[in-house]
């Protein structure tokens, strides 16, 4: 997708167009070759990343289950369209498009558009807010995801002005 149809696209939601400037977040290119690591804990959807970052999950997930922990796909690769229906839907929703941006990407600028990037869950709780951080999943993530590739994007007072995500991982080579 090109800046100019990534332009279009935030004028559309009230995005300036100086947006990945003013956050420090590079617009990503959508992942072409994907591959499944399974379903989604919470919706039974198939999650997908690429090769590379589908290897090193397996590897790191079991890992931690000799460990005894459960580390859960929520969601993974996720495209522009994709990313557009979440924040027209939480528009929809009522919410404004600052809120929205806290904790969601423009679209174009999302991790998860790379397919390198994934949101984790615990057999506790799989929704995606700030009690994963209080988990046994997220604990053994702080020790050991670095040595598989994983960082945590967005830690408490990041750069980019996102709220904090223990959840969201991604997979740097």
């Amino acid at each position: 997708m090109t800046r100019a149809e990534l332009k279009r696209i935030w004028a559309g939601f009230g995005i300036p167009a100086d947006y990945p400037a003013q956050r420090g977040l590079p617009l990503q290119r959508e992942a072409t070759a994907l591959v499944s690591i399974g379903r989604a804990a919470d919706d039974n959807k198939i999650v997908r990343l690429t090769p590379h970052a589908a290897t090193a999950w397996r590897k790191m997930r079991a890992a931690a289950e000799q460990d005894g922990v459960t580390l859960l796909p929520v969601s993974g690769y996720r495209s522009v369209a994709r990313q557009s229906r979440i924040v027209r839907k939480k528009l929809a929703d009522g919410k404004s498009i600052g809120d929205i941006l806290r904790y969601v990407a423009a679209p174009g600028c999302s991790e998860h558009h790379t397919g390198r990037a994934i949101d984790i869950g615990s057999p506790e709780d799989v929704k995606l807010d700030e009690r994963f951080a209080k988990t046994a999943e997220f604990r053994w993530l702080r020790r050991h995801a670095a040595k598989f590739g994983f960082h945590l994007s967005y830690p408490r007072r990041n750069a980019h002005g996102i709220g904090y995500e223990p959840w969201h991982w991604c997979w740097r080579t």
